[in-house]
């Protein structure tokens, strides 16, 4: 499918050394069991939030089949297109934005083998604003605590959402519990993510993103726990636990 380079603007949120750490392993994307083998248990929740939600603002039936037809999409730190093609399926206008070429390769790759329209490009969120694209819907997920400027990163973000649409955004909570589980537990102990994958102060909370957002015009409608459960091996949302995992959304105002 598509694949297009863009030039990034002077001010950036590339951390040199993540996408160094995504692109030697970029390869997985697709591997039910490999290094991004936690992404894809994760994804039916994250698919159904959005779904659900999106299906809610603009009044569609979110079993409907294409819920999200007529509408465009941006996913930023798009991988290797785990979150793209299901979107796409979903009937969105699909553009895929990742800093690492080698992502974007196997995502464009994997895409044209399922015989799906999605247009990837290596570019940033900053980048794609400054150009002046903008989307019914923009995805955050997974990708503010490994960027190099948050702030930069979530205006860049909120610049892209056209006015009426959504952002959704999910991360991990800057707190003790999140520093337990999600790197010495899942790193560390479990082996479930390469060591190195988090830095627990790039982690944000709720109330951080939340002000950020509406610096730029964008109101919080709803903060959700997105939380595991070893037993099951199942991801769940939980609304009284943001402690470790959690998912936003925003609207932008009209």
């Amino acid at each position: 499918m598509a694949r297009t380079a863009e030039t990034t603007s002077a001010e950036t949120t590339v951390d040199p050394g993540e996408v160094e750490r995504f692109a030697r392993i970029a390869g997985e994307w697709w591997d039910p069991v490999g290094k991004f083998a936690p992404l894809h248990r994760l994804n039916p929740v994250r698919i159904g939030y959005i779904r659900d939600r999106v299906a809610e603002h603009w009044r569609r039936d979110a079993l409907g089949g294409t819920p999200l037809a007529g509408l465009s999409l941006a996913d930023i730190g798009c991988g290797g297109g785990l979150l793209c093609e299901p979107m796409r399926r979903l009937g969105a206008t699909v553009t895929g934005i990742d800093a690492a070429a080698d992502n974007i390769e196997v995502a464009a790759l994997h895409a044209g083998r399922q015989g799906l329209a999605v247009d990837y490009r290596q570019s940033t969120a900053e980048a794609l604003a400054a150009a002046g694209a903008r989307f019914d819907i923009v995805l955050a997920l997974e990708i503010v605590e490994h960027v190099a400027d948050a702030d930069l990163f979530l205006r860049s973000c909120s610049r892209l959402v056209k006015p009426g649409g959504l952002l959704f955004l999910s991360t991990l909570n800057r707190t003790a519990k999140a520093w337990a589980l999600a790197i010495a537990g899942a790193e560390y102990v479990l082996g479930w993510l390469p060591r190195g994958t988090h830095d627990w102060r790039k982690f944000l909370k709720p109330s951080e993103v939340a002000r950020s957002l509406r610096a730029s015009e964008l109101d919080v409608r709803e903060i959700v726990g997105v939380v595991y459960s070893p037993l099951s091996r199942t991801w769940s949302l939980n609304r009284a636990d943001l402690d470790v995992n959690y998912m936003l959304y925003a609207t932008s105002r009209p």
